[in-house]
Formats: C-alpha cells, sequence, structure tokens
C-alpha cells in the first residue's frame, strides 16, 4: 500500500498518518521541572540550547547595531543608545570605552554562545540519537550537565554587562597585555575576570557535550547502522565534537594562565610592561604565547563552527533535490582531511607576530592545502543539485545560500592565507568581511536550514513559509550588501576596531559606505525578529504536523512518532538496512525508500 500524499506549501511530501494518542512516551511520570526544565531527554536539551542561543543572538546582533551605528555615523547622534546604555551612551553618542566592550561581546557571544553552542548543541543533541537509533546520549546526566553549565555560563557573561566599570574589551581574542592587566582599560576590570570565568565554564560545557556525542555515535548505533550507513549530519557532528574535545582544553589552559597574570603576580604572558613610566614587575613572558594557545582553538572553532553546517546542509540538499548526495565517501574523506588539517595551520592567524618567514611558508602550505577537501565538498553539493527536481522550500534556500557565502568567503580566505599579502591586509576590513561570510553569515544559513527542516521534529508544527522567504532574501541580500563593500575597505587600509574613521583623509572616502552598512546591518537585524516572531509563535499557534514523515526523508528520525517522547521508538528500535540517500523509484510511487526497507530480492546495498 503506497504512502498518502500530502501538499505542504510548495512541496509534496509524503507520510504516514499516525495516532496522536501514541505520542506521549515517557519512561515514567514526569512534571514540568523535570520535564522541561532538568530533563535528561535529548530533545529537550536541544530545545533548550536553541532557545539560549536565539536569545544570546538577539543580544549579540543588537550590540552590532549600536556599534554600525557609530561607525556609519560618527558625527551624529542616537537617544535610543542612551535608553539601553544609559551611562556608555550619554546624548545618544557611544562612549570610545564602551565601543569596544560592544566589539568584544558581539564577537563572544557570537562566536561561541550562538555558533557553537547554540548550533552543535542544538544539533547534536537533537539529531545524533534520533539519526544513529538510540533511545538517548550515551551519557543523559552528563548531556544534561552540558546544557547547565553553559546556561551558568551565560549568566556570568550576562551580569558582567552590569558591572560599574564595564564588560571586557580586549577584542573577542583578549589578547595580552590588554586583557592580562587591570589597569590597562576600564574594560580591562572586573569584567574581564567574569568574562575568563565564564569562558571556563563554557570550555567544561563543550567538552561534557563532545564526550558524550562522540561515545553515542561510535556505542549506540542501531542494529544495521554501520558508519558508512550513517547519514554526513552524524558524520560532521562527529568530527565536530572530535575537534571540540583535542582543541578546546588547550584554550582552557591559556585562560587558566590568563587568570594567574591577573590575579597571582605571575608572568606567562607579560613582560617589560611601562605604565606611566614606572616598570611593572613583569620579566620572562610572552604575548606570542597567548596567540599560540588562543589560535590553537581559534582555527579549529572555525571548523567547529562550520561543519555542523556542512553535514545539515548535504542533508537538506539531498532531500529537496530528491536525488542522493553525490560522492558519499568522498563527503566523509574531505571532512576527515578538514578536521586533520584544521590543527596545522593555526599560526596564519599570526603572520605578522615576527615569525620565521620559513616557518610562515609551510603554514601558507597547509593553510591553502585546507581549500582541497573544501573544494571536493563544494563540488559534491553543486553535482547533488544538478538535474535534480529541486523544490525550493525555505530549508532548501538556506541551504542554497549556505553553499553561495561558503564558496564567496572561502575564496577571500586564499587572499589571507598567503603571508606576503597578509601583511596588507591584516587587521583591516577585508579580514572582517571575509570572517563574518566564511564563519559567521554561512554558518547561520546552515542553522537556519537546520531549524526550518527539522522544526517539525523539534516541535511537531511547521514554520510560516511566507515569512521564512522573507528572512531569507532579506538576511542573503543584506549579508552580501554589508560585508562585500568591506574586502575594497579593507585592500585600502582601512583598519577594524577603530571608533572614529572621520579624523583620517585616507578613509573619509568610505563615509557614505558605511553608512550604507549600517543602514543594511538594521535592515538584517529586524529580518531575525521576524525569524524569532516565527519561531515562537509556530511553536504554540503553527500548522500541526499530520504525517510522519512530511519531507519524504529516507533517515531514521523520521520513522518516530510526530512528537517523540522520551525513548524516541515505540516499541523496538528499528533495523537499519540502506544508506541514508535512497532516493529512488520504491515500486509503490514514492520516489524514496526509508533505511529501514529490508533490500530486495537482488538489489545490491550502497
Amino acid at each position: 500500500m503506497s504512502n498518502p500524499v500530502i501538499i505542504d506549501g510548495p512541496n509534496l511530501a509524503h507520510g504516514h498518518h499516525v495516532d496522536d494518542a501514541h505520542h506521549a512516551h515517557e519512561h515514567h511520570e514526569q512534571h514540568f521541572i523535570t520535564k522541561y526544565i532538568f530533563s535528561m531527554d535529548h530533545k529537550i536539551i536541544g530545545k533548550q540550547f536553541l532557545i539560549t542561543g536565539i536569545i544570546w543572538a538577539i543580544i549579540g546582533a543588537l550590540f552590532s547595531v549600536f556599534f554600525r551605528l557609530q561607525l556609519g555615523f560618527p558625527n551624529e547622534t542616537f537617544p535610543i543608545m542612551e535608553k539601553f546604555l544609559g551611562e556608555w551612551a550619554k546624548g545618544g553618542k557611544l562612549s570610545p570605552e564602551f565601543y569596544y566592550a560592544l566589539v568584544t561581546m558581539h564577537g563572544t557571544i557570537l562566536v561561541f554562545f550562538v555558533l557553537t553552542a547554540g548550533l552543535s548543541g542544538t544539533f547534536a543533541n537533537l539529531l545524533i540519537p534520533l539519526q544513529v537509533g538510540a533511545r538517548d546520549m550515551a551519557s543523559p546526566f552528563m548531556n544534561m550537565l552540558s546544557y547547565w553549565f553553559f546556561f551558568i555560563s551565560s549568566v556570568f557573561m550576562f551580569v558582567s554587562l552590569f558591572v560599574q566599570t564595564g564588560p571586557a574589551s580586549g577584542g573577542w581574542t583578549t589578547y595580552p597585555p590588554l586583557s592580562a592587566l587591570k589597569e590597562a582599560s576600564l574594560g580591562s576590570g572586573i569584567g574581564m575576570d567574569l568574562w575568563l570565568i565564564s569562558m571556563a565554564l563554557f570550555v567544561v560545557s563543550s567538552l561534557l557535550g563532545g564526550l558524550n556525542y562522540i561515545s553515542t555515535i561510535l556505542n549506540m548505533r542501531t542494529k544495521g547502522m554501520t558508519m558508512t550507513r550513517m547519514p554526513l549530519t552524524i558524520w560532521a557532528l562527529l568530527f565536530t565534537a572530535v575537534l571540540g574535545v583535542l582543541s578546546f582544553p588547550v584554550l582552557l589552559s591559556g585562560f587558566v594562565l590568563l587568570i594567574f597574570d591577573r590575579n597571582f603576580g605571575t608572568s606567562f604572558y607579560l613582560s617589560e610592561i611601562f605604565i606611566g613610566g614606572k616598570a611593572l614587575p613583569h620579566i620572562g613572558g610572552s604575548a606570542i604565547l597567548y596567540q599560540h594557545l588562543f589560535w590553537f582553538l581559534g582555527h579549529p572553532e572555525v571548523y567547529i563552527i562550520m561543519l555542523p553546517g556542512m553535514g545539515m546542509a548535504s542533508e537538506v540538499l539531498s532531500t529537496y533535490s530528491r536525488k542522493p548526495i553525490f560522492g558519499y565517501f568522498a563527503m566523509i574523506i574531505s571532512l576527515i582531511g578538514i578536521t586533520v588539517l584544521a590543527f596545522l595551520v593555526w599560526a596564519h592567524h599570526m603572520f605578522v607576530t615576527g615569525m620565521s618567514p620559513f616557518l610562515g611558508s609551510i603554514f601558507v602550505l597547509l593553510t591553502l592545502l585546507i581549500a582541497v577537501p573544501s573544494a571536493v565538498k563544494v563540488f559534491n553539493w553543486l553535482t547533488t543539485i544538478w538535474r535534480g527536481n529541486i523544490r525550493f522550500t525555505v530549508p532548501m534556500m538556506f541551504a542554497l545560500g549556505f553553499v553561495s557565502l561558503f564558496i564567496s568567503g572561502g575564496l577571500t580566505g586564499i587572499f589571507l592565507g598567503n603571508s606576503a599579502l597578509d601583511i596588507h591586509l591584516h587587521d583591516t576590513y577585508f579580514v572582517v568581511a571575509h570572517f563574518h561570510i566564511i564563519m559567521g553569515i554561512s554558518a547561520f544559513f546552515g542553522m537556519f536550514a537546520g531549524i526550518y527542516h527539522w522544526f517539525p521534529k523539534m516541535f511537531g508544527r511547521f514554520m510560516n513559509n511566507t515569512l521564512g522567504y522573507i528572512h531569507f532574501f532579506l538576511t542573503f541580500a543584506g549579508a552580501y550588501l554589508i560585508f562585500w563593500p568591506m574586502h575594497y575597505e579593507g585592500i585600502a587600509g582601512m583598519p577594524r576596531r577603530y571608533y572614529d574613521y572621520s579624523a583620517w583623509e585616507s578613509f573619509k572616502q568610505f563615509d557614505s559606505l558605511n553608512g550604507f552598512i549600517s543602514v543594511c546591518a538594521i535592515i538584517v537585524f529586524f529580518a531575525q525578529l521576524l525569524f524569532v516572531v516565527n519561531f515562537f509563535v509556530s511553536i504554540f499557534r503553527g500548522r500541526k504536523v499530520m504525517v510522519q514523515n512530511p519531507w519524504g526523508s529516507p533517515t531514521l528520525e523520521w520513522t518516530t512518532p510526530i512528537r517523540p517522547g522520551h525513548g524516541n521508538w515505540e516499541g523496538e528500535i528499528p533495523e537499519v538496512h540502506r544508506w541514508p540517500y535512497d532516493y529512488k523509484d520504491d515500486g509503490n510511487g514514492n520516489d524514496f525508500i526509508p533505511q529501514t526497507v529490508p533490500l530486495r530480492p537482488g538489489e545490491e546495498a550502497h
């Protein structure tokens, strides 16, 4: 008997009707607090990460609006800023000290709290047990702790926004000596201590989560779910966790040494420092040591952010092209290549620190080499959609946007990977443009593709399609209008992190362009508020999902009830017989075959 076919907006979808009475499958009676707050259900924990990440994304994006107003209109006043920021924006004019604090907190929040915890924490928790066929994570209790360490970390970071001297203002990289000396600036005071405590707790959260994800994938796959039958999403999340487990401890050690320098009189990063003509008693340290420790995490961090988006884009592109993913094994090998090379390129962030040119040339080679597995992935994505029966759904649009941004952002990385060119481009707006497109916006597009695609599995409802399309087009156009012009400013030598460019004759030519970028940034910010409204309203008011598999996807998560309880499957966990991208005629009028369907006589396994 063929599956019923339904119309979902612009899509055709297939699925089994399911009785709502059987959705709630719980191990035992649970109260609100144990079910939704101190939950050990991986799906609830994933939602906790997502909603916390969304809140932080609003805060971090709002900070960027404030400092873009300063950069775009340095001679204007904006009374609304005084309402939000108080004494830090007296008379509607942002103070120079708080400008740098906003830049610091914007980078910290978006990189760590949104695109690391919000992205990996959400989708690793939601998808790993569902797609590999497990009841829950290897350690549900440790999984719960990973969220609550993130939450406590968030509390410390949030409190730092309200201390009298202001939050940390040493840049999101917190380079010493600015971050190591409490007297260096207002933002080097208690705000910096709170920042370091918050980030140390964040690392603990990431390690608890990462170890759990790896253990679950390696040890808890259902019968028949071999490694080569796992969706690319799971492969990507596995390597993301490996990157985090191996690199975050190095960052933690860097932070611990920084705390010692700040509070216990050590000199790991400090040497021959003078303040007001007076020599400080710090001898023998090196600020470059901190850069090595930070960037040893910092470059794997790029791929901790990017790999989940890559995996989800692969899944979404295949689903809505109605085609098997092209080059499945090549995609896995390229993920392995990216993971290994990510640990070998950190010093390309340090070409201007005075390192040996010979050593620099090695890092140039390794940096350019990482473009090879990235190019393999791009080729395979483009070949997957080539001549596909494409459905331009909202998740598909964001996945296509992810590929576009990944290509354009990656190409500019070739410039910065060249040590000779980097001397000119380092710390200019070219760097700002590059890493925002490749690591910021494209990762967000992967995240949005995942949210729109798996929202029905998370909440049993659909998000509003019309608002989704508006969100996509405003964000996609706005992203390029904001960051592409910055490349030209960077080539002209315009430095980043300056409070006011109007004092420099050479940069006055960019006055109108900076104003244009700021206006675009404000429009894109309001587009994200549209997404937030769509998200939270759809949780309660969205159109209900009436079929088990609304997108017609072969992967295991769509074999669970519409709103699976704690344990995911009622009865036995299904056995897997085939790979996750069997998009072909099943003989019953459907164009996909679920992983749980046994091979037909004479059919070969992929």
